[in-house]
């Protein structure tokens, strides 16, 4: 017979249990990792909204959470780290709000035929992702379907980006290649 082991709330509870107060304060729930691997164990809460989510939202989200799962704790609950974050810049974006929340982000688009393309995400509607590319020293906008894209990745820039490729961003929503 096996030793009892403490428990850890599923990621199904964990879900059911946050969602309609994490939306009520304006975040979508991305994912939950429920970790019993690591010491000490860790339910991480994966969280997005169209604004983002910066620190003071990440806190507030907390102070929701955290009674809430402490509910659930009874004697046989292991005592775990309750972790709020953000997607991270190096998942994937895979869905439109995705690509939507990274507005103005350079992106590195790989498409189903293999073939890459590096550029700033403008506007972002009905599957569709208008894209400010640099093409032979010209900036452009290229649209792209959703459905085309094979991989998206944020790129991490350490510089602003020059003013016509933001302004070209803002134009990539208004009908026009800018």
């Amino acid at each position: 017979m096996a030793p009892d082991v403490p428990l850890l709330p599923t990621q199904k509870q964990v879900l059911e249990l946050l969602d309609g107060e994490f939306a009520r304060a304006g975040y979508e729930i991305e994912d939950v990792v429920v970790n019993s691997s690591t010491r000490p164990p860790r339910i991480t809460v994966i969280a997005d909204s169209d604004d983002g989510l910066d620190l003071e939202a990440i806190a507030a989200l907390s102070r929701i959470a955290s009674p809430l799962l402490d509910a659930l704790d009874s004697a046989d609950t292991a005592p775990y780290v309750l972790e709020i974050t953000s997607r991270g810049v190096d998942r994937p974006l895979t869905e439109e709000k995705h690509f939507r929340r990274a507005r103005t982000r350079k992106v590195e688009v790989v498409l189903e035929d293999g073939s890459a393309v590096t550029g700033r995400i403008g506007h972002v509607g009905d599957g569709v992702l208008r894209l400010v590319i640099a093409d032979r020293g010209k900036l452009t906008v290229r649209e792209l379907k959703l459905s085309e894209i094979a991989k998206a990745v944020v790129q991490v820039e350490f510089s602003p980006p020059n003013q016509r490729e933001l302004d070209l961003v803002e134009q990539s929503g208004k009908g026009g290649d800018a």
